[in-house]
């Protein structure tokens, strides 16, 4: 599916906790944990699962550095 946003990280789904409403996904991308928030019901039509190869999409306006 084409996507405008520009910025598509490959990993790998590393743990999923389900809750009521929400699912808090953990993608392992490189040596970095990327953390999504997604509905129930987004995790289940995906059929989401530990180990599943995804891309984490990043769209906005604001990007924030930190060098140390």
């Amino acid at each position: 599916m084409p996507l405008s946003a520009r910025n598509q990280l490959s990993g790998k789904i590393i743990e999923i906790q389900y809750g009521d409403v929400l699912v808090h996904v953990s993608v392992r991308v490189g040596k970095n944990v990327i953390e999504s928030v997604i509905t129930r019901r987004s995790a289940e039509e995906l059929g989401l699962k530990k180990g599943d190869v995804v891309k984490a999409v990043v769209k906005s306006t604001e990007v924030m550095l930190q060098k140390d």
